[in-house]
Formats: C-alpha cells, sequence, structure tokens
C-alpha cells in the first residue's frame, strides 16, 4: 500500500475528527473510500458529516473483517446474497436473484473486478466469482 502525503493527511483528519481507526484510503473519481478498522464503524458514522465538510469530497466507508467472507460482505452492503463461500483460494459469491448479481458485478463488471482487486490486496485470494 503506496501513501502520499494527501492521503496520509486525509487518514489523519478522519482519524481525528472520527476517533475511528483507518486501515486504508482509496480514491476513487469524485469521492474516497475508507476502509475502516473492525468495530470503528459506529465511531466513524458520527463524523461522517463533519469530514465530508472539511475534505469537500463525498466518503464512503468499508468496514475491514480478518474474515474474508465478512469483508466480502462489507464490500457488496447492502446487496445480500444468498451465500458467501470459500473453496481453496477462490471465494464464490452465491444469489438466486439476478438483480442482486447484476448490482454485485456492475456496469463492465467494474464493481466485481474492484472486489477482487480489494480482496486480494488484503487476503490470499486468486478470485472472487458470482455464481
Amino acid at each position: 500500500m503506496k501513501l502520499t502525503i494527501e492521503s496520509i493527511q486525509q487518514i489523519n483528519l478522519f482519524e481525528q475528527i472520527t476517533g475511528a481507526q483507518v486501515k486504508d484510503r482509496i480514491q476513487k473519481d469524485n469521492f474516497l473510500i475508507f476502509i475502516i478498522e473492525e468495530g470503528n464503524i459506529q465511531k466513524a458514522l458520527r463524523g461522517l458529516k463533519k469530514v465530508e465538510d472539511t475534505l469537500k469530497k463525498e466518503i464512503h466507508l468499508i468496514g475491514y473483517s480478518p474474515d474474508v467472507q465478512k469483508f466480502i460482505l462489507n464490500l457488496i452492503y447492502p446487496e445480500k446474497p444468498d451465500a458467501v463461500r470459500q473453496e481453496g483460494k477462490i471465494i464464490f459469491i452465491e444469489s438466486k436473484d439476478s438483480k442482486v448479481k447484476g448490482r454485485i458485478f456492475g456496469r463492465s463488471r467494474e464493481r466485481l473486478l474492484w472486489i477482487n482487486e480489494l480482496v486480494k490486496k488484503y487476503f490470499d485470494i486468486e478470485e472472487v466469482k458470482i455464481i
């Protein structure tokens, strides 16, 4: 994980205002994503508006979990798949509802690629698949 001076400043500001510990910060298009350490999401939510106003950017929060299946559920929230299971180094997100599958895939599979990228960054996983 490479941190720039700007990202370090934004993480420090976020932590000072909210009191929540940040695991990572990701710049995405015109908004920021903060990966919040497990158990800190409530603290982060309380100060979120103030951080958005200070940084003048929309902020999305994702709760980190050392359990890869729970982390994936946090990534795809509010979507509710039927199951998330792991077989070796492959994670399967199961859903019978085609609308849920479509929202997890995203336009041109963008969201699924992003999910794969983040999961590989934190866990020893080869791929996340939707079935």
